[in-house]
């Protein structure tokens, strides 16, 4: 596996994320050297969604009003469907998603995650997937949906589910390590 030493990736949600899409990223992305930092869009706890009712609590490591897009060498999404639904509707957020998209650096989105990129209008010719009920929301944004477990085009690094987070991960490693080789569906 590669390593991320060295390595600062900002995970940007709020409560109601999906539990999983944000615990093992985060775990994975730990284990391989990087620093992950929590950003949310108010201090103290967010609160998962559990599947079908909450889950845990993860500390905020920053405000969003405090975050800085050039202190992070790239961004993931986790999804859920409140998570991103609250963040596409806050203007701070979807600047801070925009930023990094025109940074250039990684974006990796998960499940409903890529509601919020839909909002930067920076899917336009894009090859995404994403949890099957987003792919008009995609398409009507100019995104190119597939239905696969990982789906990377340029910068961007999606999947649709839980049980995608093995590639979802392995790519975000291999993307932010330099060791990725340009994909793109068809």
């Amino acid at each position: 596996m590669a390593d991320l030493k060295g390595k600062k990736i900002a995970i940007l949600a709020t409560d109601g994320f999906e539990q999983a899409e944000l615990m093992e990223p985060r775990k994975a992305l730990d284990g391989a050297g990087a620093q992950t930092v929590v950003i949310a869009p108010k201090g103290g706890k967010i609160k998962a969604w559990k599947m079908k009712d909450w889950g845990e609590t993860v500390n905020v490591d920053k405000e969003l009003s405090q975050a800085d897009v050039h202190d992070y060498d790239a961004l993931v999404l986790p999804g859920g469907v409140m998570n991103p639904d609250h963040l596409r509707m806050d203007p701070k957020a979807v600047d801070f998603v925009g930023q990094f998209v025109k940074s250039g650096k990684p974006v990796a989105a998960i499940c409903h995650g890529p509601w919020t990129l839909i909002e930067t209008g920076a899917l336009r010719g894009k090859t995404i997937t994403s949890w099957p009920s987003l792919k008009t929301d995609l398409k009507n944004a100019g995104a190119n949906w597939v239905d696969q477990e990982v789906a990377r085009d340029g910068q961007f690094i999606t999947s649709r589910k839980p049980e995608d987070i093995p590639a979802f991960t392995r790519a975000i490693i291999e993307l932010v390590s330099g060791n990725a080789r340009q994909t793109r569906a068809a």
